[in-house]
């Protein structure tokens, strides 16, 4: 028997009527979806207020967040040394340069911590240093002390102790680094660049607390909301003397040594309402790694 004829314009319609109406079902199920999506293209993130910018005079421009950021970088930096990065001795022109390695007086409070042959986090102290992250590793590779522990023969001599031949950052090196300064600007500088604010509980992050001669250090915020304990970068400073890192004290003790509240005038700030808190920009993981220092001292001896 034969077989019976296809009509192959009848199949075609038949699969074009099948196609349309899988079509029509699949739009009316997407249909609400793609209005969502439709709508959250078009509503807009909300935008955080533009800053208001520093003195234009300045040496430089820097936002808060800029700041801080840069003493998270300078304080968590990997790097690994190694034996001919340590040096006790003077160096090449005779400086004398004692680098904090683990082997610098163990036993002693301002005792050395980094370790030859590992992985270490901190760019470290160097009297008069002023490196970045990049000019410290570059230094450090062709062989340089790795950092120069401050001391009072060094505090004598001045300019007179900073080593060629050693790399790192001392107090007033971080701060000026976290103010993006194109050159250091010491302790006894920094007021220049400065105003002093008339309370202490002005302070925002970015901010100084300041020692002409002595000893500085970068506020990064409140640890409380009555304003009584700090949140502060430092270098050369307890705990750990010789390697950078965030810390918490309380204000008073800090003003009881002596130390006075500055703003750099190059440091954009919000646009607050009066008693409005500024933003705080240290996280809650970066606050956790802060050491408490219920005693502080003025660092570098």
């Amino acid at each position: 028997m034969p077989a019976t004829p296809v009509n192959p314009n009848g199949a075609k319609a038949w699969f074009d009527d099948e196609r349309r109406d899988l079509h029509d079902r699949c739009m009316k199920r997407l249909s609400p979806l793609l209005a969502l999506l439709v709508t959250a293209c078009a509503v807009k993130p909300p935008k955080d207020e533009p800053l208001v910018a520093g003195d234009p005079d300045a040496p430089s421009q820097v936002t808060p967040a800029e700041s801080m950021a840069i003493a998270r970088q300078l304080s968590t930096h990997p790097w690994r040394p190694f034996a001919n990065n340590i040096l006790h001795g003077r160096d090449k022109a005779g400086v004398e340069v004692h680098t904090p390695d683990i082997g610098h007086e163990p036993q002693q409070p301002r005792k050395g911590w980094w370790v030859p042959g590992a992985v270490n986090e901190g760019v470290p102290y160097k009297w008069g240093g002023f490196d970045n992250a990049s000019s410290f590793d570059a230094a450090v590779a062709i062989g340089h002390a790795a950092g120069d522990v401050s001391s009072p023969a060094k505090r004598r001599a001045d300019n007179a102790a900073v080593s060629r031949y050693a790399a790192g950052l001392d107090c007033s090196g971080f701060v000026s680094q976290c103010l993006k300064l194109p050159s250091v600007h010491d302790t006894a500088k920094l007021p220049a660049v400065c105003s002093e604010l008339a309370d202490a509980s002005q302070l925002r992050p970015g901010d100084l607390l300041n020692i002409p001669r002595r000893h500085v250090v970068l506020c990064a915020g409140w640890a409380d909301p009555q304003k009584t304990w700090i949140y502060y970068y430092e270098t050369g400073g307890g705990p750990q003397y010789w390697k950078p890192g965030l810390k918490q004290a309380p204000l008073a003790a800090m003003l009881d040594l002596g130390y006075k509240p500055l703003r750099y005038r190059g440091m954009a700030h919000p646009p607050l309402k009066p008693g409005e808190a500024p933003k705080e920009i240290l996280t809650r993981s970066v606050k956790a790694t802060a050491d408490i220092v219920p005693n502080p001292t003025v660092g570098e001896p």
